[in-house]
C-alpha cells in the first residue's frame, strides 16, 4: 500500500516538472520565433535599402562622367530646378520596388554632400579619386621648377614698361635746343630718337603684334552670371565635405585640369569656351579677353627676362650706346646720351618680346632666359620687327602650353576650383537633355532614414549613409 502511495507522488512529481519545462520550451520557442521575424523584417529592409541607395547611386550624370570622369547624381534629373526632395522621391520609389512583403512607412534623407559644399571640396575630392591611379612622382616636375625659377627671378614682379615709361619721362623733360631755320626763324625739333619707332606701338595691344591674323583667335563668349562663380549655390548638410589637399594632391588637379580642359592651341570640340585653362587663370567673359590677358602676362614675364639679357650683354649694350651717344651729339644734349640708350635698350626688350610671343603663338619655343643664340632680333631688325614676326623657334625652351601650366600653377586655388565648375556647367549643357545643368546640384554622399512595416505588423527602422566611395 505505501509502495503505491509513493509510485503516485512520484508520478505527480514528474507530471508537474514536464508541463512548467514545456512551458518554459514553448515561451522560449515563442521567443526566438517572434526575434526571427523582427529579424527577417530588419534584415529585409537592409537588403532593400541597400538596393535602392545603390539604385540612387546608378542614377548619376552620364554626361557628366563621359567628359570628366566624375560620379555624381543631377538632382535635376534634366529639368530646371534640382533639389534633394528629387532624389527623395527616386529612393521612396525604389525602395517600395524592393520590399517584400513590407509596406513602406517613411523615407527621408537627412543629410547630404553636393559638389561644390566647402567651396568645391567635394569636386576636388571627387577628382582626386579619378586621378588616384595616377603615380604623382615626377609629376609636373618641369612646371614647378619653371614656376619657381619666375618668382626666384621676380619675372612676375619686374615692371619693364614702368621702367622704359620713367625713362622716358627723363628725356621728355629735357629740353632741346632750338635752331634758326632758313628764314631766320627759332625753330623747336624733336630728338628723332630712332626708339620711338618702336615705342609707338605699344598700344596697339600685345595680342594683335603677336598674331597678324586674328581669324586665329576664338570669338566665343559666355554669360558668366548664369554660372557657379557667380551665383548662390546650394549647399548639403556639410556631410563628407571637408578636404585637406596636400602638395602631391595639388599636383593632381593641375594635371587634371591639363588632361581636361582646352586652351590655345589644343581647342575642344566639346567646349563652349575654347581656351578654358586661360578662363581658370583670368576668369573673363570671352575667348578673346582671357587670350589677351595671357599674351599680356608673357609679355611681362618675357620682358622681365629679356631685360635681363639685354641689359648684361656688353656687344648689344655697346650697339645702342653708339647710336645715343651719335644721336645726343648732333642734338646737342650729350646729357641725354645715357637715357636714350636705355630707351634703346627698352624699345629692343620690347621687339624681342613681340617676337617670342608670335614664336610661342605660333606653337614654337622660347625659352625662358635667352642667350646670345637664342636671342632673334638685331638692332637693325629691331627698328622693323614687324617684318620678322614669322613665327618658327629658337630650338630649345617652353612651348606656349608650359608658360599656361606654370602661370596656372601660381593661380589662387580657390579661383581655380570654382572656374572649372563654369566649365563643367558650359560644356554639360552642351549635351542632350542637360541645358539646366548647374554643378551645385549635383549630389555626391547621402544619409537616408527609412522604416518599413510588414504585413504581420513588425515595423523596423535603419539609417545608412551611401556615396560613391564608400
Amino acid at each position: 500500500m505505501r509502495s503505491q502511495i509513493k509510485k503516485g507522488y512520484a508520478a505527480g512529481y514528474l507530471t508537474v516538472f514536464l508541463s512548467l519545462s514545456i512551458m518554459t520550451i514553448m515561451s522560449l520557442i515563442l521567443v526566438l520565433f517572434q526575434g526571427a521575424r523582427i529579424g527577417d523584417v530588419k534584415m529585409r529592409l537592409e537588403c532593400a535599402a541597400d538596393v535602392s541607395m545603390n539604385s540612387v547611386l546608378a542614377e548619376y550624370s552620364r554626361a557628366l562622367y563621359d567628359q570628366y570622369g566624375l560620379l555624381m547624381v543631377d538632382t535635376s534629373y534634366g529639368t530646371e530646378n534640382g533639389s534633394i526632395i528629387n532624389t527623395q522621391e527616386h529612393l521612396r520609389h525604389y525602395v517600395s520596388k524592393n520590399l517584400v512583403n513590407m509596406y513602406t512607412k517613411d523615407v527621408a534623407i537627412t543629410g547630404s554632400s553636393f559638389a561644390m559644399d566647402n567651396d568645391g571640396a567635394v569636386l576636388n575630392r571627387q577628382i582626386l579619386a579619378y586621378m588616384g591611379s595616377l603615380p604623382a612622382e615626377g609629376l609636373m616636375t618641369d612646371v614647378l621648377e619653371n614656376a619657381d625659377m619666375i618668382k626666384e627671378q621676380k619675372l612676375d614682379t619686374t615692371d619693364v614698361e614702368k621702367m622704359a615709361r620713367q625713362n622716358q619721362e627723363i628725356i621728355d623733360d629735357t629740353e632741346i635746343p632750338s635752331i634758326i631755320n632758313e628764314e631766320g626763324e627759332e625753330e623747336e625739333v624733336s630728338l628723332g630718337n630712332p626708339a620711338d619707332v618702336v615705342t609707338s606701338q605699344k598700344g596697339i595691344g600685345a595680342l594683335t603684334l603677336a598674331i597678324k591674323d586674328s581669324s586665329r583667335i576664338s570669338g566665343a563668349s559666355i554669360d558668366t552670371q548664369s554660372l557657379a562663380s557667380h551665383r548662390k549655390l546650394n549647399t548639403g548638410t556639410g556631410l563628407r565635405d571637408q578636404e585637406d589637399i596636400s602638395a602631391t594632391e595639388r599636383l593632381l588637379l593641375e594635371q587634371y585640369y591639363f588632361e581636361k580642359c582646352s586652351r590655345y592651341g589644343n581647342e575642344l570640340d566639346k567646349s563652349q569656351l575654347k581656351y578654358q585653362l586661360e578662363y581658370m587663370i583670368y576668369g573673363k567673359d570671352s575667348d578673346y579677353a582671357n587670350l589677351e590677358k595671357m599674351a599680356e602676362n608673357l609679355l611681362f614675364w618675357r620682358e622681365a627676362s629679356n631685360m635681363l639679357y639685354l641689359f648684361n650683354c656688353e656687344g648689344k649694350v655697346n650697339e645702342a650706346e653708339l647710336v645715343a651717344d651719335a644721336l645726343t651729339a648732333v642734338m646737342l644734349v650729350p646729357e641725354l646720351a645715357e637715357p636714350v640708350k636705355y630707351s634703346i635698350l627698352f624699345a629692343w626688350t620690347f621687339a624681342e618680346t613681340i617676337s617670342d610671343l608670335n614664336i610661342l603663338f605660333d606653337g614654337g619655343r622660347v625659352p625662358l632666359f635667352k642667350t646670345d643664340e637664342t636671342w632673334r632680333l638685331s638692332l637693325f631688325n629691331m627698328f622693323s620687327f614687324r617684318n620678322s614676326l614669322n613665327g618658327g623657334d629658337l630650338g630649345e625652351g617652353m612651348y606656349y602650353q608650359d608658360y599656361v601650366r606654370a602661370r596656372l600653377f601660381m593661380t589662387d586655388a580657390r579661383d581655380k576650383t570654382m572656374r572649372l565648375a563654369d566649365i563643367i556647367e558650359m560644356d554639360v549643357r552642351k549635351t542632350a537633355g542637360n541645358q539646366a545643368f548647374k554643378i551645385d546640384s549635383c549630389l555626391d554622399t547621402f544619409c537616408a532614414e527609412i522604416s518599413a512595416i510588414s504585413k504581420f505588423g513588425y515595423d523596423a527602422r535603419i539609417e545608412r549613409i551611401y556615396g560613391y566611395e564608400e
